[in-house]
């Protein structure tokens, strides 16, 4: 079962009051995606580099293995 995310979808539009025509819906549409396009070439993001305590903490110890008997728990 492959689930769609909400990026991979193309956004929809829903009127929801009055009768737009076919050239107002086409106005918005390109008024929405200039807007969101331009947005999108502007957006950047802050790339944080390690603290030098960050840089210095070890890595979290790998999970037990619970697979594996040991002592004379083994059975």
């Amino acid at each position: 079962m492959i689930t769609e995310r909400p990026e991979d979808q193309p956004p929809a539009i829903e009127i929801l009051r009055g009768n737009a025509t076919e050239e107002e819906l086409a106005a918005l549409i390109a008024v929405v995606s200039s807007a969101y396009a331009e947005e999108e070439a502007g957006a950047v993001a802050v790339e944080r580099r390690p603290s030098a305590w960050q840089r210095t903490q070890r890595p979290l110890r790998t999970p037990l293995r619970r697979d594996i008997p040991w002592g004379r728990f083994a059975g």
